[in-house]
């Protein structure tokens, strides 16, 4: 039994904070504790955990290691939380640990966040092969977590061979997920050939695979309309530069149903792409991508770090509001004033 001063001590051990050594140990070892404690430094807003954030993302995009990197989206309803459970067994008996970055939406008024996706996936919750991470969007474009790609560059580090990114599918633009990963799936739901005029464009042209789910019952043979219906629609875009020549498959996660074949479909991309090359040109392009956004978001850290700079954007934010002042009048006096405070 404890005395208080063991208990004392252990509650000062249980409050210290972890260093960037002791992180960057952690997820070499692929210690499940350490690793969602170093990606919570990456989610974070404060500079102090930005700068060790850093040195940690620094680590892990050194190492040599690479997930299967897979993005999974689909309107609300398609039942994703179902296909990645169904989905994940297949991928465990396969060898591999899986990390799950959950996308969940988030008010844009509270920014609070359902986070109900562990509870959607209790087998895989359960498993120790298997790191399930709920993030919240905020204002992210296209429902992805901003720091998403760091937080695929963690989980690879850790030893996960695969990742899946699940989306929230909401009908905004997904194209930051994409630049993330290298498959992206789309599901639909069987009756999505009736309403194929509906889905966008460019959620379809950037599908490597359309699983139509919940292809089960009364709705298999809506979903075989539906799966030629896409198959049709597919042939109409240009060719992937992947070479990749993607498709429309049915099935049902909760059967399960056609998961097995998911899976060897997207090991036949992987065979392509790794032998044509274009896995490593796409990596190329990623990183480019994403060094951009980098330079946008320092720009903008810059630029609300300052105290006048904040206070004249309140006062043009009333001022365009009511009509007083252009929008891009006030956009470059407020950079002229940024410029002005750095130079100070």
């Amino acid at each position: 039994m404890l005395n208080k001063n063991d208990e004392r001590w252990l509650n000062r051990f249980a409050r210290r904070k972890p260093t960037t050594a002791e992180l960057i140990l952690g997820i070499e070892k692929g210690d499940i504790v350490l690793v969602s404690q170093a990606i919570t430094l990456v989610e974070s807003q404060l500079e102090a955990h930005q700068v060790q954030a850093r040195e940690i993302i620094n680590y892990c995009l050194a190492q040599p290691r690479r997930a299967l990197r897979i993005g999974i989206t689909g309107t609300p309803g398609v039942g994703k939380s179902t296909f990645i459970e169904a989905f994940g067994q297949v991928i465990l008996a396969a060898g591999h640990k899986i990390a799950i970055l959950a996308i969940d939406p988030s008010s844009q008024l509270t920014r609070g966040s359902i986070l109900g996706d562990k509870t959607r996936m209790n087998q895989l919750a359960a498993d120790k092969r298997v790191f399930i991470r709920p993030s919240p969007t905020g204002s992210s474009l296209g429902g992805v977590a901003r720091t998403s790609r760091e937080t695929i560059a963690v989980c690879e580090a850790a030893g996960f061979g695969v990742v899946l990114v699940e989306t929230v599918g909401v009908g905004q633009s997904e194209t930051v997920v994409r630049s993330m990963v290298d498959f992206f799936l789309l599901l639909l739901l069987p009756n999505a050939g009736d309403e194929l005029q509906g889905i966008k464009r460019g959620i379809m042209e950037m599908a490597d695979l359309i699983f139509i789910n919940k292809a089960e019952g009364e709705a298999a043979a809506k979903a075989k309309i539906a799966k030629s219906q896409c198959n049709n629609a597919l042939h109409l875009f240009p060719p992937k530069t992947s070479g990749w020549t993607a498709k429309a498959m049915t099935g049902s996660a909760l059967l399960p149903l056609g998961i097995g074949e998911v899976w060897q479909t997207i090991l036949e991309f992987y065979d392509l792409v790794k032998a044509n090359n274009f896995l490593q040109k796409l990596q190329a392009e990623q990183n480019l991508f994403w060094f951009e956004r980098a330079v946008e978001d320092e720009l903008l850290r810059l630029f609300s770090s300052q105290t006048a700079v904040n206070t004249a954007l309140a006062q043009a934010r009333a001022a365009v509001e009511e009509g007083k002042i252009s929008p891009f009048t006030a956009a470059a006096d407020l950079v002229k004033l940024f410029l002005s405070q750095m130079k100070s």
